[in-house]
């Protein structure tokens, strides 16, 4: 054979190898995704045909299926549809599905390996066996009273969230973001329906489909206070440590004088404990520039979590609900210097810091748990048809950003907040209740209300929560501080 026809012959060769892992890899690696895939009608029609699992709250399903007359046998129906609808989703007949719906689709539809049995046997049985089921860690109590105080709030916010975790766990007990929607009309079988709802969501300035909870972030205003608290007890300063206060800093190479809020009363001398207790912006400017300085803050953030996605435990892989990280933003100069204008802001959280409220409710939640950081999960167990159990959940340890000797001082600090400072509308009788306000400024609009904080039963914790008002102005973060309180009594309504 001559030369060309060699080359000819190796390209073919080729060619065909080529061929043939392509076949391998369609038929082999992506088989599952396009038997799963959306657009595949045939898929469509079978897994209509048996009751997609449930997805339970408390005990009661919160998602459910309803035997129709049409072509697809089984409908999705929704209870309290509003109430959970960024945390279970929805599953439309021709498009993705979001948020449990979409993380534990196989399972919920019957296709899942951990079903092979049930399949099988309606092979040689002519049924079509339910698919498995998912119960949520979420408090029905606790959701129910996030979502109802968020859509009446006392001071027109018309966007918010409110995060409420154990301390000790990581269960997530509430889960809500305002605006919410109804997932109803998303699901219909009527593909015109769909898309109607789906596209006026779509639309909506409000964005009611954007989970606030976790893949929104916000200035945190005064809350960025306990993170420099935190640095500051780390090296060594104590909450009687005297801090300089006064009721106004210039920011250093600036020609700006941060103040404080309009009542605060901040004397030249202060403790720590005290500038947290009464919200002093001088002190902690001061502090995060004269004493900690850039690289001592921006490490405590990162040790509580920024600049990492705190993904739920069973999200690890696709991050199906979207967390994002909260970040410090830059804050030293191209030098490797401190950028102390912007260090002095972004110690009271202005500036370029931005925080999920899933961060806040895990910073309230570390220090309650003496410093251990656990990560969060939002389902406790999966069962089969037959309820038969197939997965458990198993509380893990995240991060430990500071001592229990740090997170003891905080705790009690935070106490303060609630019972002699700007957080006392989180009180609750019986309990210990910690926290923290913050109202952060926007330069746009109205200000945000935020709190962060956790109640504890003697030396147990029980609860952290976070709530966050978007532009709610004055008033905003008591506001926020009062929602939190009702939370969390719906929480440890049980123990008293």
């Amino acid at each position: 054979m001559n030369a060309p026809l060699r080359r000819v012959g190796v390209v073919v060769l080729v060619l065909f190898g080529l061929l043939f892992v392509n076949l391998n890899w369609v038929q082999g690696f992506q088989a599952s995704e396009y038997r799963n895939s959306v657009y595949n009608d045939r898929v469509q029609l079978s897994e209509y045909e048996r009751p997609r699992g449930r997805i339970v709250v408390a005990g009661t399903p919160v998602a459910d299926s309803r035997e129709t007359t049409g072509d697809l046998r089984y409908e999705r129906t929704y209870s309290g549809a509003e109430t959970y609808a960024h945390v279970v989703g929805y599953k439309p007949v021709n498009g993705a599905a979001t948020g449990i719906e979409r993380l534990y689709n196989e399972l919920l539809a019957g296709t899942s390996p951990n079903l092979l049995a049930d399949r099988l046997r309606d092979m040689f049985s002519d049924t079509k066996t339910p698919g498995g089921n998912v119960e949520l860690t979420i408090s029905r109590a606790a959701q129910e009273v996030a979502v109802r105080e968020l859509a009446g709030n006392r001071v027109g916010a018309t966007k918010g969230a409110v995060v409420a975790l154990d301390p000790k766990t990581g269960k997530v007990l509430a889960l809500a973001s305002m605006p919410n929607f109804d997932p109803t009309p998303l699901v219909s079988h009527d593909p015109a329906t769909a898309r109607t709802a789906y596209e006026a969501l779509e639309k909506d300035p409000n964005k009611p489909l954007l989970n606030r909870a976790v893949s929104e972030t916000y200035p945190p205003g005064s809350t960025m206070k306990v993170i420099l608290a935190a640095a500051a007890l780390q090296q060594g300063l104590r909450p009687d440590t005297t801090l300089t206060g006064g009721t106004g800093y210039q920011a250093p190479e600036t020609t700006h004088v941060i103040g404080n809020a309009p009542g605060v009363v901040c004397p030249d001398q202060i403790t720590l404990q005290q500038a947290l207790t009464v919200s002093c912006n001088t002190a902690f400017a001061r502090l995060g520039v004269e004493q900690l300085g850039a690289d001592a803050v921006v490490s405590m953030a990162q040790a509580f979590g920024f600049e990492a996605q705190p993904r739920f435990a069973e999200d690890q892989e696709d991050n199906v609900f979207n967390v994002v990280a909260s970040h410090t933003g830059e804050l030293t100069d191209p030098d490797g210097s401190d950028d102390r204008p912007k260090l002095a802001q972004s110690s009271i959280g202005q500036a370029e810091v931005r925080m999920t409220p899933l961060q806040g409710a895990l910073i309230a939640a570390t220090i309650a748990n003496g410093g251990k950081q656990m990560r969060p999960y939002l389902v406790e167990k999966t069962t089969g048809p037959d309820l038969s159990t197939i997965d458990t959940a198993h509380p893990r340890t995240l991060r430990t950003p500071i001592s229990g000797q740090v997170a003891a001082d905080l705790r009690d600090m935070m106490v303060s907040v609630v019972e002699r400072g700007t957080g006392r509308n989180a009180r609750i009788n019986g309990f210990t209740v910690g926290g923290k306000t913050g109202t952060a400024e926007t330069g746009q609009a109205a200000d945000h209300g935020w709190f962060i904080g956790f109640v504890m039963k003697g030396d147990e914790p029980v609860a952290a929560v976070a709530v966050f008002l978007e532009h709610a102005g004055t008033g905003g973060s008591a506001e926020a501080t009062r929602i939190a309180g009702q939370v969390m009594r719906a929480i440890t309504g049980g123990l008293r």
